[in-house]
């Protein structure tokens, strides 16, 4: 298999790209001089994906809920009762895996014997292993994982933030499911959701750091066991979502010691994947840092008034079917925190954008970008989150050079409007 060559010059980083027979995407970005590798095989497959159509059926297939999270964590079972983990402990290798919204994904970071390593993670997420006695072993610790998420005041904040914002999405819902939903979770189940979802046309491979291009593809090459990719898209099914927010508030008390909080603006403008939603996250993560990162009026107001601390954070989180911002932290008054951002947003919205502020931002983001190179986990694993966006993060440039103020301006219009507003609090027992 014959890979294509690229590289950016304006970072200096390369890129070897491909697609096997099977329909595996590859994508090697080797990195001279660093001491470890990372690579993380991943498959557009995610909690919000319980309704579907399996390429070649009519008919829509429903699942429980929860059932992604449920099937990553049976994929580290092996037919021959061996640990996987320990497996890479004896190549050196650290493994893991994660479930969010959209992505379920497998990795390992190495600072040697990385073939091993590589040949390993092919084997165990192609060899699925399920049946009715080990099902219903992992509902009982699952369980156990979703009551402690019960417990974390940051987790219950979140989905309630995302309970506020979203009526039908199921993006609303809890990534492990409920305690309900996963006792109706079966072996079967799992096969269609493997069968489906972890066909390999579905899924890629991206691997960062000080790796030979050749043995990676020899290996990858050795390791797949599938070549029957789909001919036609997976149809997943999401119900249809308003514009209007669910709700604008949600308290919790929790055992926290100071009052937390999350407030942010739904983005109605959705349905674009691709350079336009790169876009479109250029602009809004420009708009945060303008608005309210350290330095700017609100944020001052905000600290001046001892409203805030160093928990303050911004995020803007987006996929082609959903997005929205988040403004987070710990305040004695959130729901003052709340109007105050609110207020000023309108009174700039009023008085307009600076320009030069823009231009700082705009410097801001590059040099963001550019440092996130340097981290070959996070690299890796944010090339590929993009990746299944439709989106090119190895030409990021291409698309933030179109950014312009008036963009920028419109964007703000656009989405940081009080309607769209919400704000969960978890305030002290």
């Amino acid at each position: 298999m014959e890979l294509t060559f690229r590289k950016n010059d304006k970072t200096g980083e390369v890129l070897y790209s491909g697609r096997h027979c099977s329909g595996l995407e590859i994508y090697i970005i080797p990195k001279k001089g660093y001491s470890g590798a990372y690579a993380v095989f991943g498959t557009r497959y995610g909690s919000v994906d319980s309704e579907f159509v399996v390429p070649g059926d009519t008919e829509p297939t429903s699942v429980p809920d929860g059932i992604a999270h449920y099937l990553e964590h049976k994929m580290f079972d092996q037919p021959d009762g061996s640990n996987v983990f320990d497996k890479f402990s004896e190549y050196g290798g650290n493994a893991n895996a994660f479930t969010s919204f959209n992505v379920t994904a497998y990795l390992f970071s190495c600072t040697a014997n990385f073939e091993k390593n590589l040949e390993t993670l092919l084997d165990y997420v192609q060899s699925p292993y399920y049946t009715d006695q080990t099902v219903e072993k992992e509902q009982g610790i699952i369980g156990q994982e979703i009551r402690m998420y019960d417990d974390n005041p940051g987790w219950k904040l979140f989905f309630n933030y995302i309970n506020c914002l979203y009526q039908n999405h199921p993006v609303k819902k809890e990534i492990a499911g409920t305690v309900e939903s996963i006792s109706h979770i079966t072996a079967d189940y799992l096969y269609k959701c493997y069968n489906t979802f972890y066909n390999l046309s579905n899924m890629a491979i991206v691997i960062v750091g000080n790796v030979d291009v050749d043995s990676a593809v020899s290996v990858i090459e050795r390791g797949i066991k599938k070549n029957e990719p789909f001919t036609e898209p997976i149809k997943k099914i999401y119900p249809e979502e308003p514009e209007a927010v669910a709700s604008h508030y949600a308290e919790k008390s929790m055992a926290v010691s100071t009052p937390m909080f999350m407030m942010g603006f739904k983005d109605t403008d959705t349905g674009e994947g691709g350079d336009k939603l790169l876009k479109k996250q250029i602009e809004i993560s420009i708009l945060l840092r303008m608005l309210y990162a350290k330095g700017s009026p609100i944020y001052k107001k905000l600290y001046d008034m001892s409203l805030i601390n160093s928990t303050f954070s911004l995020d803007y989180t987006m996929q082609p079917d959903y997005a929205f911002t988040s403004i987070d932290g710990e305040s004695r008054d959130p729901e003052q925190v709340y109007s105050v951002i609110l207020e000023e947003t309108e009174k700039t919205l009023e008085n307009g954008l600076d320009r030069e502020d823009f231009e700082r931002a705009k410097k801001v983001m590059w040099g963001r970008y550019v440092r996130s190179l340097n981290d070959i986990d996070d690299y890796a694993v944010t090339f590929m989150q993009l990746l299944f966006m439709g989106i090119d993060y190895f030409d990021y440039y291409d698309v933030y050079k179109t950014v312009t103020f008036e963009d920028v301006e419109k964007r703000f219009r656009q989405h940081f409007k009080r309607e769209n507003a919400a704000l969960s609090v978890i305030k002290p027992l």
